[in-house]
């Protein structure tokens, strides 16, 4: 009998999980193994920065300017100290690449959970009590999205920096960067929550809720909130790939990250002014590990837009 039983026990969460549809597609789809792949090494390197970087680009005693423009090591005039070259500073560029990477994938994770923190709390707020709130947070929602996110970006860093300033220590401008991105990409969780909430409200579970006596704080955060999770992740995926790319937007335009502690935007605009003197190495590289960032994380986004969704299928 129990050896029977133990021969039936249900399988765990893991092995459920494996063998669902959604790991089921995932699966089949090399396009987006490859895309996983790439992120998690990417994503790993970064974690891990200081410990895989062969240099320390923000050790001025490792940098020299009698090293600066180096070529790649493959090339005549290049060193094996320095598998990719120096930049405009004589810092190893492999190393910079590294930590510049980390410093964008942390601010683009950081903008978006500020935005979806914000977004969904207000398209929460504006679903659930309707009304003259419903009607303050869209329009306000509406206004923004005429304005491109870029711009929005560049107009609260602009205030923020002339407000507050970067003068201070303790990541001033990281900060300011994280506000910026992060107001720029909140109304599309707001719209999206406030429309699965208006339908959420109406259901039995919570009448239910109501009737108990919970606070509507309790109902829009423990009983709706899991209910409308799916599109949040969703646009949580696609919008971490339109975040590094905003942050790299605005290090490339002179109002991101210093050159002394480069992101990958930066470092492609340090690199553009050396192209046309034939020092292509010093753009050429952060652009490309910034182009397969964000189209690996955009890949990966539309595969779980397609998954989480049967009308796709």
């Amino acid at each position: 009998m129990s050896d029977t039983a133990q021969k039936e026990k249900p399988p765990g969460w893991l092995a459920r999980a494996w063998d669902s549809d959604i790991f089921y597609n995932f699966r089949r789809s090399k396009l987006v193994m490859l895309a996983s792949l790439i992120t998690l090494i990417l994503v790993v390197i970064a974690i891990f920065a200081p410990w895989v970087a062969p240099h320390n680009p923000y050790d001025l005693s490792q940098v020299s300017l009698l090293d600066a423009r180096n070529p790649p090591a493959w090339l005549d005039g290049g060193g094996a100290n320095n598998l990719l070259g120096t930049d405009d500073q004589g810092r190893d560029l492999l190393s910079a690449i590294i930590y510049g990477m980390r410093a964008s994938i942390f601010i683009g994770c950081a903008s978006v959970a500020f935005a979806i923190t914000l977004g969904v709390t207000l398209g929460l707020m504006a679903g659930y009590f309707g009304g003259k709130v419903d009607s303050i947070i869209m329009r306000i929602a509406d206004v923004q999205l005429t304005f491109p996110a870029i711009l929005t970006a560049l107009l609260v860093d602009g205030i923020a920096r002339a407000l507050v300033g970067t003068h201070k220590s303790g990541g001033g401008e990281t900060t300011i960067l994280i506000f910026a991105i992060g107001l720029s990409y909140w109304v599309q969780y707001a719209r999206t929550v406030r429309s699965s909430t208006l339908v959420e409200r109406n259901k039995e579970y919570v009448q239910a809720a109501r009737i108990i006596g919970l606070s509507p704080r309790a109902i829009m955060f423990r009983h709706v909130l899991p209910n409308v999770g799916g599109p949040v992740l969703v646009l949580a995926t696609i919008n971490l790939a339109l975040a590094i790319i905003t942050e790299a937007t605005l290090s490339f335009l002179g109002v991101g990250l210093p050159p002394n502690e480069p992101s990958l935007g930066t470092l492609i605009s340090i690199g553009n002014k050396y192209l046309f003197a034939g020092e292509w190495w010093i753009v050429t590289f952060p652009a490309i590990t910034l182009a397969a960032l964000v189209l690996a994380v955009n890949l990966l986004g539309d595969w779980l837009r397609d998954a989480l969704n049967p009308r796709l299928r």
